[in-house]
């Protein structure tokens, strides 16, 4: 069979690899095309385009580059037609591939299996109208999904987090034992400050001077994919010195870290998988404003997936007013010893990685799209698969 993904960001092009690879072991005949990455490459198949071509995030970013969105829309749907694939499996990336997902169902009528849902439970709810109409078939990575979606009466598979699956391969290698920097007798203080260049521009000052403020923690930040030291060095203008900086090894980070600095995203869950205590900080414009929006116009409590996922805050969320040094300063000091609010986090992570459920993720996943691929048939609203 024919598969045709499309991810637009790193962390789509580890969770689509990892599917592919489970696509092969249950469809040997399995032929990949996509938009994607250096991982998704390594699977094997043919790379139409590199996310790093398209991974435009933010109102005045999508605005500066609207033609070559437009234009790279206009190419992935003439591929799609040209190659004629079994089925299309949009990643996350909702505002590209939600229009992809419209189109390949009301021109091409092929089968649509969307694989990560978009956070509409977060922002946007109105793109229900698209998923219900064009989406065949919606693969959940967060456990409270399931809920959310049945309540706006459509019916999705929760089939696991892949992040789960990640960190557990990890720690089944040769390196999880090893450490990423020469030890120094200090305990590891891990700084995840995003992703993206304006996210780490904006993050990253303000972690390492609270990290200044903790002598006896040595602190280590985990490079982004696809960035390099240039990048960092430009991040941080007039700085003495770039601080240390591991890249490509942010799971090894992890599993010798103390506590960590973290930015919200997937990496406060990995921080949560492996067990480090986390103050989860976001420097978003608009300071308290910003507080005052998320609690008057977004429909959900927290920021962080682990406080969504357990349905309480186990981790702090500092962002907008509240992302200052010394709030900051004071939610570290209360984890770097064995305090109760340590042990308290630790239960809170316990709680979550039960909800989550055991590995596999990507291979239930595949056996959705293949099963649904291989019958010929367009479920609207399937039943639930169990994890």
């Amino acid at each position: 069979m024919k598969y045709y993904l499309i991810a637009g960001e790193a962390s789509g092009d580890l969770h689509a690899s990892n599917l592919m690879a489970a696509l092969r072991d249950e469809d040997p005949q399995a032929e990949f095309r996509f938009f994607g990455g250096d991982l998704m490459r390594a699977v094997g198949g043919t790379c139409v385009m590199h996310y790093r071509e398209m991974a435009y995030m933010g109102i005045i970013p999508v605005v500066l580059h609207a033609r070559t969105i437009a234009r790279n829309m206009r190419l992935c749907r003439d591929d799609i037609r040209a190659w004629r694939p079994d089925v299309v499996i949009p990643v996350d990336y909702p505002g590209f591939n939600l229009r992809i997902a419209r189109y390949v169902h009301d021109t091409l009528r092929r089968p649509v299996c969307y694989y990560i849902s978009p956070k509409i439970w977060a922002w946007k709810r109105g793109r229900i109208h698209t998923i219900r109409r064009c989406v065949d078939r919606m693969l959940c990575i967060l456990p409270f999904e399931t809920d959310f979606y049945r309540s706006l009466d459509y019916a999705v598979d929760y089939v696991g987090n892949p992040s789960v699956d990640a960190v557990e391969h990890f720690r089944r290698s040769a390196v999880a034992g090893v450490s990423p920097v020469a030890d120094d007798g200090r305990p590891l203080l891990a700084i995840l400050a995003g992703s993206r260049r304006n996210e780490i521009a904006e993050n990253l000052p303000t972690m390492l001077d609270v990290a200044r403020r903790f002598p006896t923690l040595r602190p280590v930040v985990a490079g982004a994919p696809g960035l390099t030291m240039d990048d960092y060095r430009r991040s941080l203008g007039r700085r003495d010195a770039l601080p240390e900086i591991v890249f490509d090894r942010t799971y090894e980070l992890l599993a010798h870290a103390h506590v960590a600095l973290v930015t919200s995203g997937t990496a406060t869950l990995e921080a949560a998988l492996f067990r480090v205590p986390q103050v989860v900080c976001y420097a978003v414009g608009g300071g308290r404003l910003a507080n005052y929006v998320f609690d008057h116009f977004f429909r959900v409590p927290y920021i962080s997936l682990v406080n969504l996922i357990v349905g309480e805050p186990v981790v702090p969320e500092l962002f907008g007013g509240r992302f200052t040094r010394q709030r900051i300063t004071d939610a570290l000091s209360r984890l770097t010893d064995d305090t109760p609010e340590r042990r308290q986090m630790l239960d809170g992570y316990d709680r979550m990685i039960q909800r989550l459920g055991p590995a596999g993720a990507s291979q239930r996943a595949a056996r959705v799209i293949v099963t649904l691929t291989h019958s010929g048939t367009r479920p609207k609203f399937p039943p639930s698969v169990e994890a």
